[in-house]
């Protein structure tokens, strides 16, 4: 059971502060630092929206957190219109970018209405992406099965949550 007060009476998978969006932040961002503190290699980690504002950190710099949410949006939607052998445009499960000093993960985390006040907002949602910033040695299969596993965890505060079909591609 978790000690987060926001997710301490969950009941059917929706914690009890979904009712306001200010509660359902509050929980996403107690997750996102759980996320970056506990996973081996993970330094910091960015909630960002489809169109590339920063929503969420894990107390990283805001004024880095914003150019790498501009830039991380800028890889996923480059990562979306590439057509796959299919010759059809879908978005990736997940970007990896290996860098001398660090690795980068971008990942899709579905739509969610708990960012009312947010320039984007269309009818009341916003599109997410995870970024993840790595440590160069962090082993890449254990963050890339974190991010999924965060993912999961902000289901309840998403509208339309990443879904993995029968074929295993995000929709």
């Amino acid at each position: 059971m978790s000690t987060h007060p926001a997710m301490s009476n969950v009941t059917g998978g929706t914690p009890a502060s979904a009712t306001t969006t200010s509660g359902q932040r509050d929980s996403m961002v107690w997750l996102l630092r759980q996320f970056a503190s506990e996973t081996p290699g993970v330094t910091h980690a960015v909630l960002i929206s489809r169109d590339g504002l920063r929503l969420l950190d894990s107390d990283v710099d805001k004024d880095w957190a914003d150019e790498l949410s501009a830039a991380f949006s800028g890889v996923a939607s480059l990562a979306a219109n590439i057509t796959g052998p299919s010759h059809k445009k879908r978005p990736a499960r997940q970007v990896i970018i290996e860098r001398d000093d660090c690795l980068f993960f971008v990942q899709s985390a579905g739509r969610s209405a708990a960012f009312d006040n947010h320039p984007g907002n269309e009818r009341g949602e916003v599109d997410t992406i995870l970024a993840v910033i790595a440590a160069r040695d962090a082993d890449a299969g254990t963050v890339g099965f974190e991010m999924g596993r965060l993912v999961q965890k902000f289901a309840p505060y998403m509208l339309i949550p990443v879904r993995v079909g029968t074929g295993g591609e995000v929709r």
